[in-house]
């Protein structure tokens, strides 16, 4: 997999701790992360990893209707979730 942040420009980033990204295609980090899960097998592991375990239950639905959902909606929710 390659390096995700490749796309991300960083003229800017000594000046900021959190540099932002000057042009990202988000089609292609999809397909990146894609295929890292695919090779890595990261769903299946995620299954067997916690066979047996205590299940672990999101108490919120989709995050919006009508789009993929933002950093910010799974950092609350998961906030909430996990407190």
């Amino acid at each position: 997999m390659s390096d995700l942040n490749s796309s991300v420009d960083t003229s800017a980033a000594s000046a900021s701790a959190y540099p932002e990204p000057g042009s990202l295609n988000l089609p292609s980090v999809d397909q990146e992360i894609q295929q890292f899960w695919e090779e890595h097998k990261v769903f299946e592991r995620s299954i067997t990893e916690r066979e047996g375990a205590e299940p672990f239950v999101f108490f919120e639905g989709p995050p919006s209707a009508n789009g993929l959902p933002g950093i910010h909606h799974v950092i609350s929710r998961s906030i909430k979730d996990l407190f």
